[in-house]
């Protein structure tokens, strides 16, 4: 096939979550071996990529709103829709014009030679396609795609699995993205090796329902339990690999399921130095109540006994987490039990979420449902918690020497100041009479700033990070 490629200028969007952006990444890699040219999506372009989100209806209009954009910066180039809220709208859209070419989920690795057969069938006079999107039931198997996503030159994402089996009664994830799937450890190894090489010495371990990485091989029961009958989880086995790698420093975990902490998990994750002691376990509700009716598939008894085991392992972790406030039914008793049982987990980090309607899940068709107001007023009480817990947790490591990474250089009143986080992902500052930048350097925190930030002074330069 004739490369129709060679020379056309890109612009790219991802919305939504880490894997969205990472598959962004990767979907460039593709396009660059065709001879595009990236620019910024702000820029007149031959071609605009959006990789769309729906997680909320919120997610839904901003992803529209992105594609109408592209169509008004240049009405004649062609707009490619990807992701998730393609998956699950691209019916919506069969007799408009939002977007020329539609591709869903498990297939973004073939739209540089979707984009190149539509070329040539428009050079051709041919049919032109226009939707490359997969049913429900045809999203498994795991789509490889190699990408090196980067946070400033010194840390890298790494998407290992994808999927999920959980149905949470707001979520339509399960539906967009499809049953779990996972990357082979083979290509997991080659993908980090390659970020070694490249001098990246933190992998971010991403994916949909990360805690379910290996687990489709499984009967439905171990699945769902999260364990296999015999042996050890294969995200223990994977990240024990990684370790292995030279080069490799930091090993930090995305978003958890918090049944997947357990004694034996916990004692041999601990075992592993290069993981960073930073667990993002999802929460959601701190009331039993809302638990059920969200369908998470715990209690806050035994979520707490989790978060016990593993600050029985980890020195102090940073134990970070998700809530929703405003769920259908919610009353402002619950809502006050679910932010009395975040201050007694004492979360060093929580993103607050109101509870956006999402068309096609259970809880769309709740009774109950709030008002923009009620949310708003509980969210508003949850992030003054959330600051306080915030704040509480930095001030802990006030007068200990630590590790941070320099990510970037900032001026503050006049002063260089390097700015990174340590393992812990707590953000440091602190002057810098040169440009360190990639490197480790050991600090001692001083004090904590309005917004969280632990301003420091130097102490060592370990090494260098990238």
């Amino acid at each position: 096939m004739e490369n129709y490629l060679f020379g056309k200028k890109i612009a790219y969007l991802s919305l939504g979550c880490k894997v969205n952006g990472y598959e962004t990444e990767a979907i460039k890699e593709h396009f660059k071996g065709f001879g595009a040219e990236e620019v910024a999506f702000s820029e007149f372009a031959d071609v605009y990529l959006i990789n769309t989100c729906t997680v909320t209806n919120i997610a839904d209009r901003k992803s529209r709103q992105m594609l109408r954009r592209a169509r008004k910066v240049n009405p004649d180039a062609v707009v490619v829709a990807t992701g998730c809220y393609v998956q699950e709208f691209f019916r919506n859209h069969e007799e408009d014009d939002l977007a020329d070419i539609y591709v869903g989920n498990r297939r973004k690795s073939e739209i540089a030679q979707i984009l190149n057969g539509y070329y040539q069938a428009c050079a051709e006079g041919g049919k032109v396609d226009r939707f490359y999107v997969n049913e429900d039931k045809e999203l498994v198997g795991y789509e490889d795609m190699i990408s090196v996503t980067t946070e400033g030159h010194t840390r890298a994402f790494m998407k290992i699995q994808d999927g999920c089996n959980q149905f949470c009664s707001y979520c339509i994830i399960p539906f967009a993205r499809g049953r779990i799937s996972s990357r082979s450890e083979e290509e997991i190894l080659k993908e980090a090796k390659l970020l070694s090489d490249s001098g990246y010495r933190e992998i971010v371990v991403t994916g949909i329902h990360l805690s379910s990485y290996g687990l489709e091989t499984l009967s439905l029961r171990e699945q769902a339990a999260l364990r296999p009958d015999k042996g050890e989880l294969p995200l223990l086995l994977v990240l024990r690999r990684l370790a292995e790698i030279p080069g490799i420093e930091r090993i930090r975990l995305g978003s958890l399921e918090p049944r997947i902490i357990t004694e034996d998990f916990a004692r041999e994750l601990s075992k592993i130095e290069k993981v960073c002691p930073h667990f993002h376990l999802s929460l959601q509700s701190g009331c039993d109540k809302t638990l059920r009716a969200m369908n998470r598939k715990y209690t806050t008894a035994e979520y707490a006994a989790c978060v016990d085991i593993l600050r029985k392992y980890f020195d102090r972790p940073a134990i970070t987490t998700d809530m929703i406030v405003g769920f259908p039914g919610e009353s402002e008793e619950d809502f006050n039990e679910s932010a009395s049982f975040a201050e007694r987990i004492r979360f060093a980090q929580i993103h607050v979420f109101p509870y956006s309607r999402r068309k096609g899940t259970v809880a769309d068709r709740m009774s109950g449902q709030h008002t923009d107001a009620v949310k708003r007023a509980r969210e508003a009480v949850l992030l003054t918690k959330e600051h306080a817990l915030r704040s509480a947790y930095a001030e802990q490591f006030l007068g200990t020497e630590t590790e941070v990474v320099v990510e970037e250089l900032i001026t503050e009143d006049g002063i260089t100041k390097g700015r990174g986080h340590d393992r812990r992902y707590l953000l440091y500052t602190f002057p810098l009479s040169e440009d360190l930048s990639g490197q480790i350097v050991t600090v001692i925190g001083t004090s904590v700033t309005t917004d969280c930030t632990i301003q420091a002074k130097k102490v060592d330069i370990s090494h260098k990070i990238g």
